[in-house]
């Protein structure tokens, strides 16, 4: 079994994932840094010597490699499942969960990281944009608003939508 992870940068796909991952005994994967690995180098580098299309390019070919992926859980990359043709390499190869967290709770978690480049003053406006999007793609979705604990978040996954 496969289980991918999606949502907004910050709802908590990387942490809860490594959590799914441990309790089930499965491999973890992810994506940002399965494409930093096969590239040599950041995604950051990758957005600024080579453009957004391209890493769309390259991050689509990571979702064909991952959706043939057995017993590991995937945490997508904040973008990667607004793209149908992403969507369509995990169907019927991988449960899609979308972790659907209010944008107030992802600002207060990361609003202050420098690593999170798209953090900034169009944010707001990117979240309302991909939200319908996670919805659309996934398969079952949990809510993750406000305070909730990684491990209550990891717990309700895979009672509701694993076990």
């Amino acid at each position: 079994m496969t289980i991918v992870l999606c949502g907004f940068m910050g709802c908590g796909k990387t942490t809860v994932g490594k959590i799914i991952a441990a309790e089930l005994k499965m491999k973890f994967v992810d994506m940002d840094d399965y494409i930093e690995q096969k590239q040599g180098r950041k995604i950051k580098d990758i957005f600024s010597e080579n453009g957004e299309d391209f890493f769309r390019d390259i991050e689509h070919e990571a979702c064909k490699d991952l959706a043939d992926a057995e017993n590991t859980v995937i945490a997508a990359g904040g973008g990667a499942l607004t793209f149908k043709r992403n969507v369509d390499a995990f169907k019927n190869k991988a449960k899609i969960v979308f972790i659907d967290t209010d944008f107030d709770t992802i600002k207060r978690r990361i609003g202050g990281d420098k690593n999170r480049p798209l953090m900034n003053d169009g944010a707001k406006e990117l979240f309302e944009k991909r939200y319908p999007l996670y919805k659309a793609a996934a398969d079952h979705t949990i809510t993750a608003f406000g305070d909730v604990v990684p491990n209550e978040m990891a717990e309700k996954i895979i009672e509701s939508y694993i076990r």
